[in-house]
């Protein structure tokens, strides 16, 4: 599902082909060899000098903004392992795919063979019911039906899971780590180069727990590694929150084309370059759907086409500020939760 030809012969002459070939003309799926030079260089830099100040510090209570500065970081990696994933980066399958292993299993710990193939199934069909990974995550649900299927402390949860949200965010990090983990053991994921993921994961859980250990005393350890871990998993959890949460869920059987399954699911989040920046171009999720291997710089210049051609079809194209998004999204949480178990339903 990156490579956008897949979809184009797809819809034929539809109106997707056509915003394609508008899309294309513009040159706005060219490569920017340019851009992600830079950025991965600056990344990489300020991976190493923040492990180099941490080194330099050692037993202090000041490594508690060292962890949060390095969640920081080892999210803005994955941002460029999701890029990677997405073939934005590089011509080659297999360049982009040594990008995505050194930003995704080497530099944050989560396993990019792993994420790319629950990626790709989010990208076939978002907010689907039964096919979109992403609205099937435990313990929370994202339609009536899912919560109406919880029982005991589950069906509790889900009454209060827009309370709840953003505290399990804190682990989201350590839910990825123990997915990926899983995958490396497990023969349910296909895991392309298994070898190569599960000893770069190796390498970073090891680095990681070594560096705390030695350095840091037994209490410094322990909030080093729950600060950083904690604030990884929100950040990465605030950051994709916003795209389709609270969007209109499709029955998994809905037969609308791709163009409108597409951005009548996903939201796009203003906010100028600083934004583009905190969510790693994922601010532009209705661009980014529509053209997955379209680089990130691209995608604020694409914008304004895509918006536009949206509205001389008279398709609903969504855009509000970062605020509003979340609480669009914990407005869906709370709406999903307050409905009543079957029990219940019975009774009336």
């Amino acid at each position: 599902m990156s490579d956008t030809t897949v979809d184009t012969s797809r819809q034929g002459g539809s109106e997707y082909a056509d915003l394609s070939r508008l899309v294309r003309r513009a040159g706005l799926l060219d490569r920017r060899r340019g851009y992600y030079v830079a950025r991965v260089g600056l990344l990489g830099a300020g991976y190493v000098a923040t492990w180099v100040v941490f080194g330099w510090l050692g037993e202090s209570w000041w490594q508690i903004a060292v962890a949060a500065a390095l969640a920081v970081i080892f999210a803005q990696a994955a941002f460029i392992g999701h890029d990677a994933g997405h073939r934005q980066i590089c011509r080659t399958r297999r360049a982009n795919d040594l990008v995505g292993l050194v930003h995704g299993n080497l530099m944050t710990g989560i396993s990019y063979g792993w994420w790319v193939g629950k990626h790709n199934r989010h990208h076939a069909h978002p907010n689907t019911e039964g096919r979109d990974p992403d609205i099937a995550v435990r313990p929370l649900s994202f339609t009536s039906e899912q919560a109406r299927r919880q029982r005991g402390p589950g069906a509790w949860l889900v009454r209060h899971q827009a309370w709840l949200f953003f505290p399990l965010l804190l682990l989201e990090a350590v839910h990825l780590h123990a997915i990926s983990l899983r995958a490396m053991v497990g023969r349910r994921d296909r895991v392309r180069r298994r070898p190569v993921e599960a000893t770069l994961l190796a390498l970073h859980f090891g680095g990681y727990v070594a560096a705390v250990v030695t350095v840091l005393s037994p209490g410094q350890a322990v909030a080093f590694v729950l600060v950083n871990q904690g604030l990884l998993g929100l950040y990465l959890g605030s950051s994709f929150a916003p795209n389709h949460k609270g969007m209109p869920i499709l029955a998994a059987d809905d037969e609308v084309d791709y163009l409108r399954r597409q951005v009548l699911t996903s939201r796009n989040v203003r906010g100028g370059w600083f934004m583009d920046g905190l969510l790693g171009g994922l601010n532009y999720q209705i661009e980014h759907h529509l053209f997955p291997s379209m680089p990130r710089p691209n995608l604020r210049r694409a914008q304004p086409l895509i918006r536009g051609f949206c509205a001389q079809h008279d398709i609903s194209y969504h855009e509000t500020t970062l605020w509003i998004s979340w609480s669009q999204a914990l407005s869906h949480l709370r709406s999903v939760g307050a409905r009543p178990a079957p029990e219940e339903t019975r009774s009336r």
